[in-house]
């Protein structure tokens, strides 16, 4: 196979992927394409994250330039966030991935229960 037509992921790569595909981030990201929140209003929108889970995805998407920590001068101080430009450019990716998962679950699902059960004769179960 040509070099130039594979697929490879470097670690850089790999790295941003994970930190930006990870559940919390896009659930993040989902929120806050929508509007600007604050901390607390992430948390009421996305009930089963922790408090500590949601203030290292926020720092990690910070730190990549997807998200923008905004100080905002009230008594007491509160902090919003709000997605960057290159943080919208992740809406159509994202979206194109979702649709891909949509479109295939039932082949996706049908996949997992034939490995599941060890239908495909060639490995034994694993307890």
């Amino acid at each position: 196979m040509d070099t130039a037509d594979e697929l490879r992921i470097d670690t850089p790569h790999r790295e941003l992927l994970d930190q930006i595909l990870d559940k919390w981030s896009l659930s993040v990201l989902n929120e806050l394409c929508e509007r600007p929140c604050r901390f607390n209003e992430l948390r009421r929108a996305i009930p089963q994250v922790t408090q500590k889970s949601l203030t290292a995805t926020l720092r990690r998407l910070e730190r990549n330039g997807v998200v923008e920590r905004e100080v905002v001068s009230t008594r007491p101080v509160a902090v919003r966030y709000r997605i960057t430009g290159l943080g919208k450019t992740l809406r159509h990716p994202i979206d194109v991935l979702l649709a891909w998962a949509s479109q295939n679950m039932p082949a996706i699902e049908h996949a997992r229960e034939t490995f599941d059960t060890g239908e495909d004769g060639d490995r034994p179960l694993e307890p």
